[in-house]
């Protein structure tokens, strides 16, 4: 072999290499979203508590919600989104973390609900005690319930360094026209709403105007309480979702969602270890383009 044909194979050798790296590299690097109101990026798949983590005092089913939680983390997932009104999950999310290891760095995120202000103040701490948090990234007021009472209490603990970001949330698509007014007239890091390939109403007014104000988005019930894979039921992916690197219909919905422009992140619930890992698929690989979302939408709306 002379010496040019050496250094020729040894070039394409590494090029190959370098390439092969390049694109496995690019598959999984984890898919983040920035929050305006501060230039930090969190993960764009998160996981909401409602209901999957509400169960009580089962000691067989804290030990598989930890392994969930597990999967989450080792995955990439960053925001736990919870509430006082999703009965023992903020417990059962506390006694999850303490079963592993190195779960410290993540994003809390938690929320009060109750009519009175000063009951408010004690949400929060007793939220604070379960899931053994010294504090939370994220507190917002659920449903906008005494929103107003409720903002002035997170005023004054963004303002003492306390917590660092401060939102509102709805759900199931309600009460849109009060938070376009909240969203207007009130200093927000974040709303969190109702927005899923079929419950996309969201876009027409709230998006536009959470860009426009610098509010990072978080969305809520993005599988539609589970009603998206009925829907689906036992359809296949169709080809050309899977020709863009979409493998299951969980990251079908999730990759819609994400690859909006103004969401930051969204939260699905679950308490099954393999469909965690399904939900987490949607944080890496290719992110749908504008195009390709509206592609996946006439795909799904057309089964």
């Amino acid at each position: 072999m002379n010496r040019r044909l050496f250094i020729k194979i040894l070039f394409y050798s590494l090029f190959s290499s370098f390439f092969s790296f390049s694109k496995e590299l690019k598959k999984n690097r984890i898919f983040l979203k920035k929050i305006p109101s501060s230039g930090e990026f969190i993960s764009s798949i998160g996981m909401g508590t409602w209901l999957t983590f509400d169960i009580g005092y089962n000691t067989k089913k804290l030990k598989q919600r930890s392994e969930v939680l597990k999967v989450f983390f080792n995955s990439g997932g960053q925001v736990i989104d919870s509430s006082p009104m999703y009965g023992t999950s903020e417990k059962v999310i506390g006694k999850s973390l303490r079963l592993l290891e190195n779960s410290n760095n993540f994003f809390a995120a938690t929320k009060i609900w109750t009519p009175n202000t000063w009951h408010g103040k004690k949400q929060i701490e007793n939220s604070k005690s379960y899931w053994g948090v010294k504090e939370f990234k994220l507190l917002q007021v659920h449903n906008l319930v005494n929103y107003e009472g409720h903002l002035e209490t997170l005023y004054d603990l963004k303002n003492n360094g306390i917590i660092k970001y401060i939102g509102v949330t709805t759900s199931h698509g309600l009460r849109h026209k009060k938070l376009k007014d909240i969203m207007n007239n009130h200093e927000l890091d974040f709303v969190q709403l109702t927005y899923n390939i079929i419950d996309n109403e969201a876009s027409n007014y709230l998006l536009p105007l959470a860009e426009e104000k610098g509010i990072a988005v978080i969305a809520n019930r993005p599988f539609q309480g589970g009603k998206l894979f009925n829907i689906v039921n036992d359809k296949k992916i169709p080809t050309y979702a899977i020709d863009i690197g979409i493998r299951n219909w969980a990251e079908y919905f999730l990759k819609f969602i994400t690859s909006h422009k103004t969401i930051t992140c969204t939260i699905p619930a679950t308490s099954k270890i393999n469909h965690m890992q399904e939900n987490m698929q949607a944080l890496h690989g290719h992110i749908p383009t504008s195009k390709q979302r509206k592609k996946l939408y006439k795909l799904f709306i057309n089964l």
